[in-house]
């Protein structure tokens, strides 16, 4: 084996400018509170390796939209973020108005109208061990990156999934939105393995609990949209708010009722759609189920619906937008 060059301060950040992977280009700023600044260069977006973010998973993080210019459902996220933040007891020493700030400041130097914002808080730097104790103050770190597009934009047809091997989260975890996310990577693992898009985790009864990083539902044959009580799922943003908005398709007739409740293996089987929620996937139609066609095997009227108006909610509801541009 070669030697190991030694590098100085200027060695290190020329090397890292020579690397240019092409995922760069998917990256468009960063804010670092111990750099106290924003980058828009990919190769300085990194952390200290002694965050206990880094190597012991010790921190929680949101992740939300830029649409149109505007941040989506910034309060929700922020309300969560501080929650998941207490649970841990990390103290956040930014008020929201100050969050917000650096997020608005962060997307608008990113220069796109469209992406991705992930809000990371860390226990901070100061040492290798596990206490807490070690860390003089937390760390945030902002980034912003690209956004494809919901998955029922890039497949109409709707979604394959299956169900996972790896256990439903139980409290106090499972309501803990932390940087720990193995169990979530192992299950990400399973769908690709299996060639599915998605797999949903149960609970110790049995029960539908959720996705690696998706809410689940179903809508019964009575036309009842239900999701899965809390204890064993991360409740996300997306998913209340498609349910206060899937309250107006009981006013319509569409739905017969809107509720939590168990949900077993056989019932979802047995549904008239599975769906499943998120930042990212928005509304998502399952139209097939450990190889078995969900309803008639196509996105169903229920989906159509709740994707229309959650589209609608981002775009033209003034109260949950958080103008940048």
């Amino acid at each position: 084996m070669n030697p190991i060059p030694l590098l100085g301060p200027s060695e290190f950040l020329a090397r890292l400018d020579g690397r240019r992977p092409s995922y760069h280009r998917q990256y468009y700023a960063m804010y670092s509170s111990h750099a106290g600044g924003i980058v828009t260069d990919p190769g300085l977006m990194v952390i200290p390796a002694d965050d206990h973010l880094a190597h012991r998973g010790d921190g929680v993080f949101e992740t939300l939209k830029v649409v149109a210019g505007a941040l989506y459902n910034l309060g929700a996220h922020l309300q969560r973020l501080r929650a998941s933040a207490e649970r841990i007891r990390l103290a956040l020493p930014w008020p929201d108005a100050d969050l917000a700030d650096r997020l608005v400041q962060t997307v608008r130097a990113g220069g796109r109208r469209e992406g991705l914002v992930r809000i990371l808080v860390s226990r901070g730097p100061g040492g290798f061990g596990i206490s807490p104790a070690e860390c003089p103050e937390p760390g945030l770190y902002i980034v912003v990156y690209a956004y494809a597009g919901s998955f029922m934009t890039l497949h109409p047809g709707g979604a394959r999934a299956r169900r996972s091997a790896i256990p439903a989260r139980s409290p106090p975890f499972s309501g803990l939105k932390s940087v720990n996310y193995l169990p979530n990577v192992l299950m990400k693992m399973e769908a690709l393995d299996a060639g599915v898009d998605f797999v949903l985790s149960f609970d110790p009864r049995g029960c539908l609990a959720e996705g690696a990083t998706e809410n689940a539902g179903v809508v019964t044959r009575r036309g009842v949209l239900q999701v899965p009580r809390p204890d064993f799922i991360l409740p996300g943003t997306t998913m209340h708010r498609v349910m206060a908005l899937a309250r107006d398709l009981v006013a319509d007739g569409l739905l017969a009722g809107v509720e939590e409740a168990d949900i077993p293996g056989p019932a979802v089987q047995d549904a008239a759609e599975v769906l499943l929620f998120g930042t990212t996937p928005d509304v998502t139609a399952v139209v097939e189920f450990d190889g078995r066609p969900v309803g008639d095997g196509k996105p169903g009227p229920v989906c159509r619906a709740l994707g229309a108006r959650l589209t609608e909610d981002i775009l033209h509801n003034a109260a949950l937008r958080t103008p940048v541009f």
